[in-house]
């Protein structure tokens, strides 16, 4: 679903990300491990688009993106989590819902999956985004998210700041999309233990490079743990 060949990318003299090169198979949780400040944040808003690549390539179903917007990579069916979730603060539960589908014909409905997965959101419909809790609102924005049913999921620390309860639901989410088999979910993560229970497949980086790479059910051998811990 995606592949991702030697990008380099650099914040005016640094060079941030180094020949990273990785790969997301629809039906699989890639993990993106790494200390802070390795350039983990920076490759998800390449992938995206909001930074751009000095070199190298990204495809999206083996079609390049590096040269496309934002709005035209989400169109192509990128759903994109950021850090600190980024909701609208001043709108409804429902309007931010809405503005995942900002593409897509007029009056399409919110899919009905999306309550199934999130109960609480139904509940909240009519709340401002502002008045939820944190963990409230990373399930709006996962929500919001997947609402125009991307064919790959992209979250930036999904478990920041979130209360035990919530990050288990939401990786049960991870894993429920994961398990369908047709999203691939790229997930950038601090959180070892919930990164290792969702891995198919992980990438560890460090200083803008990748250093390892497997299979999840390999980390613990691989010493992954101990290539991360702070």
């Amino acid at each position: 679903m995606l592949t991702v060949k030697n990008i380099n990318q650099y914040y005016g003299g640094s060079h941030i990300l180094r020949d990273v090169s990785l790969e997301a198979t629809a039906g699989q949780v890639t993990v993106v491990l790494g200390r802070n400040g390795v350039g983990k944040t920076t490759l998800l808003k390449s992938l995206m688009g909001l930074v751009p690549v000095k070199s190298g390539s990204i495809e999206l179903a083996g079609q390049p993106i590096q040269s496309w917007t934002p709005y035209q990579r989400a169109r192509a069916g990128i759903g994109f989590v950021p850090q600190g979730r980024e909701i609208f603060a001043r709108l409804t539960v429902e309007e931010n819902l809405r503005m995942g589908l900002a593409y897509r014909s007029a009056g399409t409905a919110i899919p009905p999956e999306l309550f199934e997965l999130f109960p609480v959101l139904k509940q909240m419909l009519n709340r401002r985004g502002g008045d939820l809790s944190g963990g409230q609102q990373q399930q709006l924005a996962i929500a919001r998210a997947l609402a125009a049913g991307p064919k790959l999921l992209v979250l930036d620390e999904p478990t920041e700041g979130i209360q035990p309860s919530i990050i288990k639901d939401i990786g049960r989410v991870i894993r429920m999309l994961a398990d369908r088999g047709d999203m691939a979910i790229v997930l950038v993560e601090q959180y070892y233990d919930f990164a290792r229970e969702l891995a198919d497949r992980y990438v560890v980086m460090e200083r803008g490079e990748v250093i390892a790479r497997g299979e999840g059910k390999a980390m613990e051998a691989d010493g992954v743990r101990q290539l991360v811990a702070i």
